[in-house]
């Protein structure tokens, strides 16, 4: 039987989260993290995992606080003009592409100032918690993708090129020359009560706590960022702690822009991210439901 929303959960009020980060556990002998293989039908991820408990922050009331080039994320109130009501709009994937797409790419333009956006990908999350337990035998048939558990950046900074070369193969050499970005857009389908997703300022996750890590997807293999614990042993003294936020009961008009690579080196170049376990809403019934797109941003 499922478990009622208490009166503390049905309240929007702004409060932080105590939960487990999931990290990359480096076995500290050279090697690389393990590869996540993403076939036609399954998901091989056996990279082992650390937890650590975190302080998760609500950014409610002060949103503005936190920006794309300050952070590395920014919240922006946005209704989407696709889908309204009808959840199973969002499962629609040419739909996504003709009407969902055009409509971010101008918000993408509105946020940031580009002069150009390609959306090049997205990902309909739905599924059951249990998929953050990552680790060795760890093979998940696909229908849905399911929440990510495990802190990363979903492109290392050699592999933001090797995305911009993939997809633009014709351009990449002059592009290359002007400052691009990778930036994802997430948007709940339904109100976000379970697995919400954290962001950690960019500010705060050391280059010395990234690994780059292979994904092979069927169309060719990029490098993401796996991210290592800040309570691991030989970290150098005086590195910053992690810095996490997110944002309670996310609405479908309030999105978040998440930034993985940024070819200016004076700003916030990618934001940490990560969904969680809420153990407030753990032992509720229903799953999260959200939509991400990642787009090539120039200027």
């Amino acid at each position: 039987m499922a478990r009622q929303l208490s009166a503390y959960e049905q309240s929007t009020k702004r409060h932080d989260v105590v939960a487990d980060i999931h990290y990359y556990n480096d076995p500290g002998d050279g090697s690389a993290p393990p590869p996540v293989i993403a076939g036609s039908n399954q998901v091989i991820n056996e990279r082992p995992m650390a937890k650590v408990q975190t302080v998760i922050r609500d950014v409610r009331g002060e949103e503005g606080r936190y920006t794309l080039d300050s952070h590395g994320f920014q919240f922006h109130d946005h209704a989407s003009g696709y889908g309204g009501d009808d959840v199973t709009a969002w499962r629609d994937e040419a739909r996504v592409k003709s009407e969902y797409y055009p409509e971010c790419e101008q918000l993408y333009k509105d946020v940031t100032g580009a002069s150009r956006v390609l959306v090049f990908g997205h990902r309909v999350r739905r599924g059951p918690t249990n998929w953050h337990a990552l680790g060795p035998g760890n093979a998940e048939r696909r229908g849905p993708c399911f929440p990510v558990h495990g802190a990363h950046v979903d492109q290392s900074y050699d592999g933001a090129v090797t995305e911009l070369r993939f997809y633009l193969p014709a351009e990449a050499d002059e592009l290359l020359k002007r400052r691009f970005q990778i930036i994802n857009i997430w948007r709940p389908i339904t109100t976000i009560i379970k697995d919400p997703l954290a962001v950690a300022s960019s500010q705060s996750v050391p280059d010395q706590d990234l690994l780059p890590a292979e994904v092979r997807l069927p169309s060719h293999t990029k490098e993401t960022w796996a991210v290592l614990s800040p309570d691991r042993p030989g970290r150098p003294a005086g590195l910053p702690r992690h810095e996490w936020f997110f944002k309670y009961k996310q609405r479908p008009d309030e999105v978040l822009l998440i930034k993985c690579f940024d070819s200016e080196r004076t700003v916030a170049r990618r934001a940490v991210h990560a969904a969680f376990i809420n153990p407030e809403t753990a032992d509720l019934d229903g799953c999260r439901e959200s939509i991400e797109l990642r787009a090539l941003v120039f200027y």
